[in-house]
């Protein structure tokens, strides 16, 4: 094993026949990252960017056969769809970077996607309201 890779603590024995330590003795055990890890952070990132471009291509209607009040809704989208593609790629790099450093514990983000919907509330209610006043 080298010096670079992750260790986990293990407490009791091996079960094997050829350990011969006391119960409760510390072994370090590689911390094995199989293959599927990194496929399914890659199909998470290309989950949202998937929806990324679903909104921009929404934005990017509204942009283009809007009126004022289309226009500036597309304006917000554009900005959340960019928001979200940011928040894709920061997210890949993290969990990629942990995972190639064997890191234990959550690779979850439990504020991000809870923020993105905010966001995006936010946005349509400002579309509805726009609508709605401008509208008369």
């Amino acid at each position: 094993m080298n010096a670079d890779a992750s260790v986990i603590a293990v407490q009791g024995h091996r079960q094997d026949s050829t350990s011969y330590g006391s119960p409760g003795k510390r072994i370090a055990v590689p911390v094995r990252v199989e293959p599927k890890v990194f496929f399914a952070n890659e199909r998470t990132f290309l989950s949202w960017l998937n929806f990324a471009i679903v909104l921009g291509s929404l934005a990017l209607g509204l942009l283009n056969f809007g009126d004022s009040t289309g226009r500036i809704a597309g304006a917000a989208f554009t900005i959340v769809a960019m928001i979200v593609m940011v928040y894709a790629l920061m997210l890949f790099q993290w969990r990629a970077e942990r995972i190639r450093q064997r890191d234990s514990g959550p690779y979850d983000d439990r504020k991000g996607p809870t923020v993105l919907v905010a966001v995006l509330i936010c946005a349509i209610l400002v579309n509805f309201y726009l609508r709605f006043t401008h509208s008369a």
